[in-house]
């Protein structure tokens, strides 16, 4: 399949595009800033607060008439370049695909090669509503600045995805036969000379990681100088020392390519973890959280040469209990409240990237990391049977692995304001690998934004139903079937995507009892109506957006890891309608708060040989301040049950 690298397919079409869409921009700019002139944030109010009431009365006195004149002579050309830009849109295609093709964290990250060694891979997924609407449209979330939050949200991802993974085993002083286990996963500076380090090191625990944002640049050196060599201990406290400590820093593929042999490099960038790993935590003694402190005293360059001096990062902590303890508790898989995104993240969907130019900004941050992205997806105006349509479907997907083939499907059953975009399904079919026979190994991500009005629940069954059939379409299109070239086996096939339903409330029984549960699993739901007891909301308050406690991702983990933090500020079923009256709601609430994000992964249709089980599930905080959802991020691992050679 041929993967559309322009929106049109000419470039006199383009021109002619570029041309008309110059022509309405300063009548779609100025009525953006007029209506949020009308149309303050929280945070806005919260500044003016302090200005003078005369000094607000006098700017709007003298901006609002200038605008409004610049409008006025800016309709006739606007309505010329309509004419011209309409049209145009029956053939401009679906999404644009962009490689990065320069020397990059990206190019150099290990790609689908050969799957020689026993045990398979891990994949880990990530999904989340970034809310990059025009400006105007943004604030009734209360959410503004939409090109600045596109950079900013992009640098997070980025940063948060390719730090080194660290592993941190640390015996219990309680039980010598007994270690407590963690995954660490902190961002630390780039580009460092081993691959794996195993340090002897003295380390202390603490109530908290440190977390001083994306932005923050600090001393760590100094800082090292409080720790102390070997275990920290505090009276009274018998867990707070430690009789050794083991840990193995990972560092993100793409630093590697150099440094490794051509085999080595045909390998992906998550590794499955080795049976070694794991670690008993039997004794009743032993914490189920290690917090470890970690200092990193090297330094770093971003993308754009700066330096960024020393990172500290508030580590993402992951539950490790025994094999014997999660049967019992029904944990099969590792799950947590994250910082930020997971180290390696291998692909990445977005919803409601709607604006052109916040998604370009959103891409030339991503793609240094991620090197193949699809972008601008959907159409516009009047296409097949739809309704007019102002904005695309607000898609937006990045991979680390080669992209195959792509399709996209608008719903044809939009209602009210969500009509007006082109909401849809995005499949892709990405390459991870290939068998020793060069028999392709493929996987499936599928990325969706549903019906997002209350009472619409009718419509976003149906819209299932088209998602599942399209589904299986798509699926069958791409497969190989010829002689000369095999069937692909697949490693996985995943859904990930803003539903707009949970899985609690009583106004969505009917989604929740959906077939699509039959054909893929949700790690979060134990059936309908019912989570997993770790499980939390993804929906947010909006008027608690820019409170002290949650305007920085640190802080917005803190608070929601406590029953009263998610009750003030995260939305419940019961308070869909009116999230103000959520502030300082002290009531009971029977359900975890509404989870309208999901990672879905299926096990159809992989080879009889093959496994596919959940490792970890985060729900992550990282985009706190720049969005009303919490991102989903799971990571799959693919047992192929072959032997080494």
């Amino acid at each position: 399949m041929v993967l559309y690298t322009s929106a049109f397919p000419n470039s006199f079409l383009q021109t002619l595009h570029s041309l008309a869409w110059a022509f309405i921009f300063p009548c779609y700019w100025l009525t953006d800033r007029l209506l949020v002139s009308f149309l303050p944030t929280t945070y806005e109010k919260h500044q003016r607060g302090d200005d003078p009431c005369y000094l607000r009365a006098l700017c709007l006195t003298i901006i609002i008439p200038i605008c409004l004149a610049l409008l006025i002579a800016s309709l006739p050309f606007a309505l010329i370049g309509f004419v011209i830009w309409a049209p145009l849109q029956s053939a401009r295609r679906p999404y644009v695909y962009s490689k990065f093709e320069e020397k990059s964290e990206a190019s150099m990250a290990t790609g689908p090669g050969h799957w020689k060694t026993a045990g398979g891979r891990s994949f880990c997924f990530a999904t989340a509503n970034v809310c990059l609407l025009p400006d105007s449209l943004a604030r009734f979330t209360n959410l503004s600045n939409t090109q600045i939050r596109s950079w900013e949200v992009g640098k997070r991802i980025r940063n948060g995805a390719s730090r080194p993974q660290i592993k941190i085993y640390i015996d219990s002083p309680t039980n010598t036969s007994i270690s407590a286990a963690s995954w660490s996963s902190l961002a630390c500076p780039q580009g460092g000379e081993n691959v794996n380090r195993a340090i002897s090191t003295g380390i202390r625990r603490t109530s908290s990681m440190d977390y001083k944002g994306d932005n923050f640049i600090g001393n760590c050196s100094e800082e090292g100088k409080d720790s102390k060599p070997g275990g920290e201990q505090n009276d009274g406290d018998t867990n707070s020392c430690t009789s050794g400590v083991q840990v193995t820093i990972t560092e993100p593929a793409e630093h590697l390519g150099e440094n490794k042999t051509e085999d080595e490099k045909c390998q992906t960038p998550n590794h499955k973890q080795r049976e070694g790993d794991g670690v008993s935590l039997d004794s009743n003694t032993a914490s189920r959280e290690s917090l470890i402190k970690f200092r990193i005293a090297d330094g770093a360059m971003d993308s754009s040469g700066a330096p960024n001096n020393k990172f500290v990062y508030k580590a993402s902590v992951m539950k490790k209990a025994s094999l014997k303890k999660k049967r019992h508790l029904g944990d099969t898989f590792d799950h947590e409240l994250s910082a930020f995104f997971p180290a390696n993240l291998d692909f990445l969907c977005l919803q409601e990237v709607f604006d052109k130019r916040a998604a370009e900004k959103l891409k030339a941050q991503l793609n240094p990391y991620f090197q193949y992205i699809l972008y601008d997806v959907g159409r516009y105006a009047w296409h097949s049977c739809c309704s007019f349509k102002f904005l695309n479907s607000g898609l937006f997907f990045a991979s680390r692995y080669p992209i195959l083939d792509v399709e996209f499907k608008c719903y044809p059953n939009g209602k009210g304001d969500d009509s007006l975009a082109d909401k849809g399904a995005l499949f892709v079919k990405v390459q991870v690998g290939t068998t020793p026979q060069d028999q392709r190994i493929v996987g499936y991500v599928s990325c969706t934004h549903l019906q997002a009005l209350a009472g619409d629940a009718a419509i976003r069954c149906e819209q299932l139903d088209h998602l599942l059939d399209w589904l299986a379409d798509f699926r069958k299109s791409t497969s190989s079937l010829s002689p000369t070239n095999p069937e692909d086996l697949l490693a996985f096939d995943v859904l990930l995507g803003d539903l707009n339903f949970d899985n609690c409330s009583s106004e969505d029984k009917l989604e929740q009892q959906h077939s699509l549960f039959t054909h893929y699993k949700d790690p979060c739901r134990l059936g309908p109506g019912e989570e997993q007891p770790w499980v939390i909301g993804t929906l947010m308050d909006p008027e608690g957006l820019y409170d002290e406690d949650t305007i920085t991702p640190d802080n917005l983990q803190k608070v929601l890891e406590s029953e009263e933090g998610r009750r003030e500020y995260l939305i419940f079923s019961n308070g869909r309608n009116h999230p103000s009256s959520q502030k300082g709601r002290k009531v009971p609430l029977k359900s975890c708060g509404r989870r309208i994000d999901y990672a879905l992964y299926s096990e159809e249709g992989l080879n009889p040989d093959w496994k596919v089980e959940v490792e970890e599930f985060s729900f992550v905080t990282q985009l706190a301040g720049l969005t009303d959802h919490l991102a989903v991020a799971m990571r799959l691992s693919v047992s192929t049950g072959e032997e080494d050679p």
